[in-house]
């Protein structure tokens, strides 16, 4: 297989960021990783082999990025909108310095896919729902996809409402939503056991979410994985391995 590695700058951060790809030809996946974590924690963690038959067979390329939540959405010193306003720098670098890598690396190749564990499951169903232009399908794993459930605190304000999700779904209308319903896709993966519900919330916020993605008609799977099904990488490689191969 092959696998290649780079660093991107990242202005406004506090470190370069790194962007790892492994495989040589296919759909592009933009892969989050979960909360704090770094661009090799999917390798670390089974997720690349789960994928690996797609990934030889040419059928998909995943390109694996840092977070930057340690200065964002981790970081409880700091009020709400503080947190949101410091993602706005990661999402930045992602539009600005990933997505131009992806497509120097994958030229051509338009429609990325973008998926992630627990908090890698928010931002790629964030980034899905923000800029389905460029990501029209998000496989989201175990995430809670309201951020003011993180032990948010402060006053919220325009960063925060606009990431998210739990806020601006109620809001969508007009041509946005009807432009949405006809370009987006976002599957919610979620199991019922360990952790799910206590301390992560990802049950009830999964549930929740997709209740107000079929309010407003917009295309969405909600996979209930059964009462064994914990919030753990295990889980995660069998749940990825099920549903990517009907992407690419």
């Amino acid at each position: 297989m092959e696998r290649e590695q780079v660093e991107l700058d990242a202005p406004g951060l506090d470190r370069p960021g790194t962007l790892i790809r492994y495989g040589h030809y296919g759909r592009p996946v933009l892969v989050f990783p979960s909360e704090q974590g770094r661009a090799w924690d999917y390798e670390n963690n089974g997720m690349v082999d789960a994928v690996a038959d797609l990934i030889e067979a040419g059928r998909v390329k995943l390109y694996c990025v840092d977070s930057y939540d340690h200065v964002s959405w981790s970081d409880r010193s700091i009020p709400l909108e503080e947190r949101a306003q410091r993602h706005g720098l990661y999402e930045s670098w992602i539009l600005d310095r990933v997505v131009p890598a992806i497509g120097a690396d994958s030229p051509g190749t338009t429609d990325l896919i973008t998926t992630g564990c627990s908090l890698g499951a928010f931002h790629a169903f964030n980034f899905a729902l923000k800029r389905a232009d460029l990501f029209p399908v998000a496989i989201c794993q175990s995430g809670n996809y309201d951020s003011t459930a993180w032990h948010g605190w402060g006053e919220r304000g325009d960063a925060t409402y606009f990431n998210n999700p739990a806020d601006y779904l109620q809001g969508l209308s007009g041509e946005h939503l009807d432009w949405l319903r006809s370009r987006v896709f976002l599957v919610l993966t979620v199991g019922q056991g360990d952790w799910e519900t206590h301390p992560t919330g990802s049950l009830p916020s999964a549930i929740a979410t997709a209740g107000l993605l079929r309010e407003k008609e917009i295309p969405h799977e909600l996979d209930l994985w059964g009462h064994d099904v914990a919030h753990d990488w295990p889980w995660w490689q069998k749940q990825i391995a099920h549903h990517l191969p009907r992407f690419v």
